[in-house]
Parts: C-alpha cells; structure tokens; sequence
C-alpha cells in the first residue's frame, strides 16, 4: 500500500469516528496501546461474524423481507456498519461520475418483473434499467456515467422538495479498498447488493443513512436543515464481504461488513471486494424533503430521511472492471475515471 491519505470529508470522518470511539470504549477495548490492537481485531471478527450470523436468520425470511428493503439489524450490524463509516478511506479507489437517468416506480432486484410495483426511485448510469432489466439487457444498453464502460445499475429513492421531484445534481460511485484491498477481488457480472432500510420507523434502524451539507461537517441520519448556499449531500455505503452467490432470498445475507481498513472478513463471507460508496449532491437546501418509500404497505412520496437506501446491479464491462480493481485497488493507488492512477 503506498502512503496516502484520501481528505475530502475530513469533518464527516471525525464526527463519525468519535462515535466509532465510543463503541469501542462500550466494548472495553481502549486502553493499553498493544493490548488494543488485539482487541480491536478480536470485536471486528466478533462483529462481523455476528453481522453473518443475523443476515443469515434473516435469509429465512426472505419472503417477507422480499416486498422491500426493509431489514432487521443486530446490534453487531449496526456497529460493523458504523465502524466501516469511520475508517479512513487510504489510497485506493477508482470511481465513476454519473448523472439521474430517470425515474419510476420500478426496482429489478427487490420486485424484478413488476412494472409500477415499487415506491419511486432514482436511477442513474445505466439507461435502460426497469423492471425486467437483466444482467443482458444492461450490457446491450448504454449509460451516462463516466466511463462508458460502467454499464451497471445504480438506484435509491427519488428526494422531493415540497411535493417536486429533485434529481441528483452529481453522483459519484466510489470503488474503495477498505477491506484487504492488496487481494480485493473484482465483482463478478450480475452481483445485486441492498443496503439501508426502507421500513425504517426511526434513526436508529438505519445506520446506512447519512445526510449532510456541502461545506459543513455536521451529519444526521435523517434530513439536516442546509443553510443558503450550501447543498444536500449524502453518503451510502456497500459492503465489502462476499460469500460467492450473486444474490440472496432478502438481497443481503450474500454480502457483509467488515469494521473497516486492518479488519478481515468472516469465514462465511470470506471474499473481500472494493467498497461502493454513493456520493449524491442534491441542489437544494433547507426543510420541505422527503423520500419516495413504502409506509404500512402503501408506496409514498413522503417517507423521511432516515429510510433512505439504495441498490447496485453490477454490469461493468468485466475487463475494464479488473483493470481497476488490479491497478488501482490492489496496486493502493488513487485512481480517476479512466482507472489511471492520478497519484503517484
């Protein structure tokens, strides 16, 4: 890994890691230097397998948790997830710029084949994505990401102002070596990922969402009051733990979090892949949003802040896809769109 530090959100990964601190002290593993380390290993392998565990238990209620994005968290999850947040992100990554595509009621992953059945959602890069999109139909398709080699599927829930639909003003997708990123595999064709909870009834049931404001360090779980000029920003990350299968009855219990940079994955999500991250700029400010969601089984325009979640359908050219992961995760280089490293 070569010595580099990635600074954008300085304020953000303070704020998130004074919290990460404080589970770490609950869990009585700050104190002597040496002896935290070993600690510290031993409550991520801890957290994750438990993080395993619970999505396990939750493939057994796949048919329930198949009519949304709605999910149960241990304890265990809600710590690896904020955890990961915490981790500074080192010198590793590529990334794809994108722009909204359009919008519908549609959702291949969680309702794949029923047109109009989903709350509204927010698509960006590929342009084709509906209902019956398939690993198929998006690599005959085309996107407005860049680069043109990013065919995948990107979705969250549409953000209203007021009752208006607001598109994204910018979408950055991240690919990050948070987890073991010297022997970080590239994502196979067709993996499906969910994260967040839709069904959230409050903050605390979604540690995925993350809203702030550009310019300001302050982050909340549900939507911030953004002052005049500055913009609505928010952060969604992946995880970065395979168990080999593209999918899984509730869309989760195939992938799992690791706590972040030094930590592994579980014996039973044993592959590590790079971290997708959604960096979403939204050109509005103040009060007035909500989300596009499902509240008691009817879909809404307006859910609150912290149900935010979102989906990636990977459709990369599969080529260039192990380019990057080789040259720029594995290599521990920052890279730009076109996968070269931009830091030397």
């Amino acid at each position: 890994m070569h010595a580099k530090a990635l600074l954008r959100r300085p304020g953000q990964r303070v704020a998130v890691a004074v919290a990460a601190l404080a589970l770490l002290a609950t869990a009585g593993v700050v104190g002597n230097r040496a002896a935290d380390a070993e600690a510290r290993e031993a409550q991520a392998q801890a957290v994750a397998n438990r993080g395993a565990a619970a999505d396990a238990a939750a493939a057994a209620r796949g048919a329930d948790l198949h009519a949304g994005h709605s999910v149960q968290l241990s304890e265990g999850q809600r710590k690896a997830i904020e955890l990961q947040q915490a981790a500074p992100v080192r010198g590793s990554e590529f990334r794809a710029n994108c722009l909204s595509s359009h919008r519908g009621g549609n959702d291949p992953i969680v309702k794949p084949g029923q047109t109009g059945a989903s709350h509204i959602h927010e698509f960006f890069g590929n342009r084709s994505t509906n209902a019956n999109s398939t690993l198929q139909s998006l690599g005959a398709a085309t996107t407005n990401c860049d680069p043109s080699t990013d065919l995948s599927a990107y979705w969250v829930p549409t953000l209203y102002k007021n009752g208006v639909a607001v598109p994204p003003e910018s979408v950055i997708v991240y690919y990050q070596g948070i987890t073991n990123p010297a022997t970080a595999k590239p994502y196979p064709p067709g993996l499906k990922i969910v994260v967040g909870n839709s069904g959230a009834t409050s903050p605390d049931q979604n540690p995925s969402a993350r809203w702030s404001c550009r310019g300001h360090s302050f982050s909340d779980r549900n939507f911030v009051n953004c002052p005049p000029g500055s913009k609505l920003e928010t952060y969604l990350d992946f995880p970065t733990c395979w168990d080999g299968r593209l999918d899984s009855p509730d869309h989760r219990s195939h992938m799992a979090f690791s706590p972040g940079i030094g930590h592994g994955c579980p014996s039973s999500h044993p592959i590590a892949v790079p971290r997708v991250e959604f960096l979403i700029t939204y050109p509005v400010n103040g009060t007035g949003l909500t989300l596009g969601g499902t509240r008691n089984g009817v879909n809404v325009t307006t859910a609150p802040g912290y149900t935010f979640h979102g989906d990636f359908f990977n459709a990369w050219k599969q080529p260039e896809l192990e380019r990057r992961v080789r040259d720029c995760i594995n290599a521990g280089y920052i890279c730009g769109t076109n996968g070269v490293p931009i830091q030397q």
